[in-house]
Formats: structure tokens, C-alpha cells, sequence
């Protein structure tokens, strides 16, 4: 089997794992860009921001048909992310030299933005399997020091979607369900919201730089992340996603 077929089967997983987590876009489809379709670092952060934004856009229209999503914890989430993440993309990620010394190392540009990928795929997996499985929330208002957490995290979710192309659902399930207090599947379908505006602006940053897209690649490989998100969406009705939580946090391990 080529590395290709292997490569689009893997599509299906990023969908599948963002319809029933909100989360994971990202985290699986850089690694399978670079490491199956030998796309250079860089290039597939682009590539990672347009798939996981649609992507997380069309399981989206199922949560808010099931009104699933919280807009003003959304709203809060999102704007000062995209703020933010706007700026690392343009200002940022052009900046980093190509080549560079630290402590006497000699990095190149991608291996340093793997390298950070790498820290944020541990944290990641840490808080989903430490987190466990816990009693779910109940629906509520935020107060303000709810709402202060959610806009502070927001910044930092900017700040690691623009450095490394992730939609930071990763980030936002955690801050929805432990600082906010959003039920499980509230917060998934919240966070597939607030992913889609920051990736996708993202990525319209991202059109007015000097990148080579392969745009057959990048949307052959959307259409079929759209099929796993579309089959995840239909499935987390009928799994626990605490559960899921906890099995995908040992397999981004």
C-alpha cells in the first residue's frame, strides 16, 4: 500500500476524530502531510489551516441544527484568537529565519516548528488523559471571570494556531469544559466553530504569502476529511466522548 493510500485513510481519521472530539484536526494532519505526502513543515501548517477550517465548518452545521453550540462563549473564544493568530501568520512564522543557532544547535525553520508541535502534541495528550472522565456539566450563564479565562485563552490558542497551522481544539475543549463549565458535546460542537474562523482566516492571511499549494492535494484530502467528520458527528450521539477523550489522548501520545 503507497504512502498516499495510507495517507487518505488517515483523512478519515481527521474527521472522524474532529466530528466526535472537536479536536485533532491538526494534530493528525501535519504529521500525515509531512511524513506521508512529503510536504515541506511550513507548507503544510497552509495546507492544515484550510482542511481543519472546512472541515470543522461542516460538522458544525450538525451541532447547531442539534443547537449544540454556545455563539457568545464562541465570540469570546474567537476574537481575540483570530486577533492574535492573524499576527503570528503574518508578522511571526515570516520572521523566523531559515536557518538559525540556539545553544550551539544548528535548527532549520521546520525542524524548530516541528520541535514546537511536538511540546504542544504532549501537553495535549496530557490534558485529555489526565483529565478522565467527569461528571458532566450542566448548561449555564458565564460570569465574568468565566468569560476573562475563555478571552485569555483565546490569546493563547492564537498564538499556537499561528505558529504551528492548528485549529487549537486541543486547547478549547479543555478551556470550555474545565474553565467555562460547558457540557461535553456543547463544547464540541462550540469548538468546531470557533476552529473553523481561526483556521480559516488563517489561511486567507496565509494566500498573500509566497506558498506553492498543491490545491488537488490539499482538497482531495478535504473531501474525505469531510466524509469522517460527517460519519463522527452522526457517532458521538451514541458514544461517550469522555471516553474518547482519554483513548485519543494515549494515541496522539
Amino acid at each position: 500500500m503507497s504512502l498516499e493510500i495510507i495517507g487518505y485513510l488517515c483523512a478519515l481519521i481527521v474527521g472522524l476524530s474532529m466530528g466526535m472530539l472537536g479536536a485533532g484536526g491538526a494534530i493528525l494532519t501535519i504529521p500525515i502531510m509531512v511524513y506521508l505526502f512529503q510536504v515541506e513543515p511550513v507548507l503544510a501548517t497552509v495546507y492544515s489551516l484550510f482542511i481543519v477550517g472546512c472541515t470543522a465548518f461542516t460538522g458544525s452545521i450538525n451541532y447547531l441544527r442539534q443547537k449544540l453550540i454556545n455563539l457568545s462563549s464562541s465570540l469570546l473564544f474567537a476574537v481575540p484568537s483570530v486577533i492574535i493568530m492573524f499576527l503570528m501568520r503574518k508578522l511571526v512564522v515570516p520572521a523566523i529565519p531559515a536557518e538559525f543557532d540556539i545553544a550551539g544547535l544548528h535548527i532549520l525553520k521546520g525542524t524548530f516548528i516541528l520541535g514546537f508541535f511536538s511540546v504542544v502534541l504532549l501537553f495535549s495528550s496530557a490534558t485529555m488523559i489526565l483529565g478522565g472522565v467527569k461528571k458532566e456539566a450542566q448548561k449555564k450563564e458565564l460570569n465574568n471571570k468565566e468569560k476573562a479565562t475563555l478571552i485569555l485563552s483565546g490569546v493563547g490558542t492564537g498564538i499556537i494556531t499561528g505558529m504551528i497551522g492548528a485549529g487549537g481544539g486541543f486547547i478549547i475543549i479543555p478551556a470550555l469544559v474545565l474553565l467555562a463549565k460547558m457540557p461535553m458535546k456543547e463544547a464540541v460542537g462550540t469548538s468546531l466553530i470557533i476552529i473553523t474562523i481561526n483556521s480559516l482566516t488563517g489561511f486567507a492571511g496565509d494566500l498573500t504569502g509566497n506558498y506553492d499549494i498543491n490545491w488537488f492535494l490539499m482538497i482531495s484530502f478535504l473531501v474525505v476529511s469531510i466524509v469522517g467528520i460527517l460519519i463522527g458527528s452522526a457517532l458521538v450521539k451514541k458514544v461517550a466522548a469522555a471516553k474518547l477523550k482519554i483513548a485519543f489522548g494515549w494515541f496522539i501520545l
